[in-house]
């Protein structure tokens, strides 16, 4: 039998292992979406499993690296809420991301937040869009397995792109993600305090779920004070049964003849003619706008349906996408923007992540909090009133003053820091989904938290 000699072999074994490593990314780059216009930035998705060892449960992802010097950009997850609804969806084709669907084809997105970031779109809990969960004990989830999978799946995910993993990270997302980005953060610091793994930079809450008393209570006074309701009824909604009874009673299946009288006139008052999401918008949204199933539960199933064509889903279920896209329905018929299977914990609502946010900054994790003001799901009073009273409770002392700042030529919103590391913001005719509202004040309000520096107080 011939010698080998031990050079090829050692050779033999590097080239396994480049190739190994490199494949590992290589394997969910995205050739060309269909429909898409030519771009020279790099795209991926696929899974990540994140259960131990039967690899039955698996997060989907969507990857757009920034379209300048990617290399010399931090790195940005991106969470929706719900609990149910897609990142992919909602998140990626309808807010921030660098296309939407527009018929057959992909338009360019001009504000899309990979203009200053790698942002990483995930589909978290397992059973919402893509993602799945082939073992029918794991099909209930809650806060803490949401978290748990989250961590894994950053971990794993940074063995697919070990250039990523010291890079500066930031955590950013709207609604229900108010629980499960303060829950994640706060494992990750656990685990750097073992080995540092993530460079944990800010984390950024849009129109979130903090302590739902006082987020769900402050929908009593902007229905009022936008003239959704009338005086009586606006008594009767602050004193007979507030909006966080209701919901505590509705989970529970026990909703009180009080708290039915008292929602009836809300809703009869309100109309299902206007959009509780944007106070200002027309009716006509698209089911990409239903993530807040949890905190409004009676209006889901009216809106849903509102309008008769969904870009994004019809989009989402093409089979063509489906390849390019490295994706695969396990469970479900169909891709839909909130999960019809997952079974969360919903009274998980109830447990503040406000202390959690507290512990972040005393960490010296900048914290921002912002707002679109005319959102009447997470109104921004409740979202003030909590930042404020935090900052209080930290002994933070106001380091910007409320005041305005601009984008362009035209008041974006309002702002006020506290020790230059817990900042609350709002952003002027927005709505429970800011980029998707207001696209470009949303991308300078991104700019300006990446970059760690107050919002523009001057014409620009």
């Amino acid at each position: 039998m011939p010698m080998i000699h031990p050079l090829f072999i050692l050779l033999v074994f590097l080239s396994s292992s480049v190739k190994t490593e490199c494949s590992l990314s290589d394997a969910d780059k995205i050739t060309q979406l269909p429909g898409q216009p030519q771009v020279g930035f790099q795209q991926f998705s696929g899974y990540v499993t994140v259960d131990n060892n039967k690899k039955e449960r698996a997060l989907f992802y969507y990857f757009v690296e920034a379209e300048i010097d990617p290399a010399s950009k931090p790195l940005v997850l991106w969470l929706n809420g719900g609990p149910g609804c897609s990142s992919l969806g909602v998140g990626a084709f309808s807010e921030n991301g660098p296309f939407r669907p527009n018929g057959d084809i992909l338009v360019k997105n001009d504000y899309s937040w990979n203009s200053e970031a790698n942002v990483l779109y995930l589909e978290t809990p397992a059973g919402v869009g893509f993602s799945y969960s082939t073992d029918s004990s794991t099909t209930t989830m809650n806060d803490e397995i949401t978290a748990r999978d989250n961590l894994v799946f950053l971990k794993r995910w940074f063995l697919k792109f070990p250039q990523y993993r010291q890079r500066e990270l930031f955590i950013t997302g709207e609604s229900y993600a108010g629980h499960y980005i303060p829950q994640l953060a706060h494992l990750m610091i656990q685990s750097n305090k073992k080995q540092k793994i993530f460079n944990l930079k800010g984390i950024a809450l849009g129109n979130p779920v903090l302590e739902y008393a006082t987020d769900f209570n402050s929908r009593a006074e902007f229905f009022w004070s936008h003239g959704l309701i009338s005086d009586s009824t606006y008594n009767i909604f602050t004193s007979v049964c507030n909006y966080s009874r209701y919901v505590s009673e509705y989970y529970r299946d026990s909703v009180s003849s009080l708290c039915s009288r008292v929602m009836g006139e809300v809703t009869k008052e309100t109309s299902r003619f206007v959009d509780k999401y944007d106070v200002t918008l027309d009716v006509c949204i698209s089911s990409v706008f239903a993530q807040s199933k949890v905190i409004s539960p009676q209006q889901v199933s009216r809106r849903i349906d509102v309008c008769l064509e969904d870009e994004t889903v019809n989009y989402l279920n093409r089979k063509d996408v489906q390849k390019a896209l490295h994706a695969r329905l396990v469970g479900v018929r169909k891709w839909d923007v909130c999960s019809s299977i997952l079974d969360y914990e919903v009274l998980n609502i109830e447990i503040p992540t406000i202390s959690l946010v507290g512990s972040l900054v005393e960490e010296g994790i900048p914290v921002l909090v912002y707002s679109g003001d005319q959102d009447s799901v997470i109104p921004l009073t409740g979202s003030r009133t909590l930042v404020c009273g935090l900052a209080k409770r930290l002994g933070l002392n106001t380091t910007v003053p409320y005041r305005v700042w601009f984008q362009g030529q035209q008041v974006g919103g309002w702002t006020q820091v506290y020790g230059n590391i817990l900042s609350f913001a709002t952003i002027r005719g927005a709505s429970h989904e800011v980029p998707f509202s207001q696209p470009e004040r949303s991308l300078v309000l991104f700019k300006a938290f990446l970059k760690g520096r107050p919002l523009p107080e001057m014409f620009s």
